[in-house]
């Protein structure tokens, strides 16, 4: 399905910047001008929704809107929506990692101030043209937005509540009780737009800067959503939940090798049934936001479309679980039928234990699966993580943003281990990463993808996440004097050199010459 070529893994929160968080603006323009200067034409990013308890870009409130953390504040200022005085309390947040208690209570804080300005301008006739195109994207997302909109002020008015534990008119959508809340509620309301409003502006320009440059944004899209979010909230219909909105059954993953007990997610499972009344109407408007908003799509637990593991929601772990077959053929169908050209630009991950069903829905569809580099030397020469066992269509990684850096994992690695990698590729242990990094590039996989963290050499204090601990993740960021000058050339040279520049042909070398 895709050409060979690669690209690099950085969330937008990893990005540089004075205000706390990393943002949509200037500097993310940096950073693809960085990806275009290193011949990349991949540039993948985690779910870009907005997060809460624990700050996890898997379980977002919506999978339709967007992170208001990353609204880029400047150009707020030159709109004089807010300006640097208030913007001034932010420039003492952490610029080496989200802190994101601070941010909560700071940067939603000037978000709220430059909305209501915007919205008061409105009022007054004042800015005509953007209040027009704010009035054209309200009504072009009212499907998603209305219902979004009003669930986050209501969440706001009721101190972060879960939508299960609202007043019971306002949990079940009382139609009464929800025209009372719009009203008691519209400037609340009115704010959400904006900010998503502001996202989508953002984003879209940024998008449009990295296409222009032959750069395609790779987005992440997890297969179940959280049990609190608009989604949820807004078509219970279609989720295996109780007459009190508590689910009756939830995901996760049995008990295997590196769990006893296996992993209780506890997001609530689909009603299938329900879903292919009306022609699975929500997944194609959920696959319809996704690749309006990124050029490829990466399915979290593409697994769980052949078969799911589903928990009794009473049970306190995994343990008490069983397989259910899911519709993932029909599914896909449907999804295909509304692409164009018929296929769907979808990276399956695969990882873990693949059973033959999950093989042939992949392969159906012509999906390519995921290789991670950081699994292929802890068994024999028949590992299919290796890149000599590779087929052409599949996605090699370093690593992803579930493991260790590629040298904090190498460090921890068991001596076994590390002497096949070392015989692997024929190295010592200098510049390890490196290699790694070459031994992707190299490979037959039509895609290969690498942290920015590995491009860095970073160790373990660079990890972005740590599956099953609850906090201090999702919080890592970079500066620009972190990547070395010679960086972009050194990769653009071994982008050249596998044949992933564009059309598989050299790089532009321009950047090179000028920084040897």
């Amino acid at each position: 399905m895709f050409e060979r070529r690669c690209g690099v893994l950085l969330h937008p929160t990893s990005l540089p910047g004075e205000h706390g968080v990393g943002e949509l603006g200037a500097e993310a323009r940096a950073w693809i001008d960085f990806l275009e200067s290193a011949g990349q034409r991949l540039w993948q990013v985690m779910p870009l929704g907005p997060t809460g308890y624990g700050d996890s870009p898997y379980q977002c409130f919506s999978a339709f809107a967007g992170n208001p953390y990353l609204i880029a504040l400047t150009p707020l200022v030159q709109d004089r929506w807010t300006s640097e005085e208030e913007l001034a309390p932010l420039r003492s947040l952490p610029r080496d990692a989200v802190d994101y208690g601070a941010l909560y209570s700071s940067k939603l804080a000037v978000l709220a101030s430059a909305a209501d300005a915007f919205l008061g301008a409105a009022a007054s006739g004042v800015a005509a043209a953007s209040h027009d195109d704010f009035a054209r994207f309200c009504e072009e997302a009212a499907d998603w937005l209305d219902d979004y909109a009003l669930f986050m002020a209501l969440k706001d008015d009721l101190s972060g509540a879960a939508w299960t534990d609202w007043p019971a008119p306002l949990r079940d959508r009382d139609e009464a009780a929800l025209a009372a809340a719009r009203g008691r509620l519209e400037r609340l309301v009115a704010r959400h737009k904006v900010w998503q409003y502001w996202f989508a502006s953002q984003w879209g320009e940024l998008k449009s800067y990295a296409n222009e440059r032959g750069i395609e944004v790779v987005g992440d899209m997890p297969i179940f959503v959280a049990l609190d979010s608009a989604d949820v909230w807004a078509n219970r219909e279609l989720f295996r939940l109780d007459d009190e909105g508590q689910p009756t059954v939830v995901a996760g993953v049995p008990p295997d090798y590196f769990s006893a007990t296996g992993q209780r997610w506890g997001n609530p499972l689909y009603r299938w049934d329900e879903m292919r009344r009306d022609d699975f109407a929500w997944w194609r408007a959920r696959m319809r936001a996704a690749l309006a908003q990124v050029d490829i799509v990466r399915i979290d637990h593409f697994r769980g479309f052949a078969a799911y593991w589903e928990i009794p929601a009473s049970e306190p772990t995994a343990v008490k679980g069983r397989w259910v077959e899911a519709p993932g053929a029909e599914l896909f169908e449907t999804l295909r039928r509304d692409q164009p050209d018929g296929n769907l630009p979808v990276i399956a991950e695969d990882l873990g234990v693949i059973t033959p069903d999950v093989e042939r829905l992949r392969d159906r569809f012509g999906l390519p699966g995921m290789k991670v580099l950081q699994f292929a030397f802890a068994g024999g020469p028949a590992d299919p993580y290796l890149p000599h066992n590779f087929q052409s269509n599949c996605v090699v990684y370093t690593g992803t943003h579930d493991n260790d850096t590629t040298l904090g994992w190498y460090r921890s690695a068991a001596e076994q281990e590390r002497d096949h990698v070392r015989r692997y590729l024929a190295r010592g242990d200098d510049d390890i990463v490196w290699h790694l990094v070459r031994l992707a590039l190299a490979s037959t996989a039509d895609l290969a993808i690498v942290q920015l963290q590995d491009l860095l050499r970073l160790g373990s204090e660079a990890r972005m996440n740590t599956p099953g601990s609850a906090s201090g993740n999702w919080s890592w960021r970079f500066a620009w004097s972190d990547v070395p000058y010679w960086l972009a050339p050194q990769l653009a040279e071994l982008t050249e050199l596998y044949g992933r520049g564009p059309s598989g042909g050299p790089v532009d070398t321009a950047y090179r010459q000028s920084t040897t």
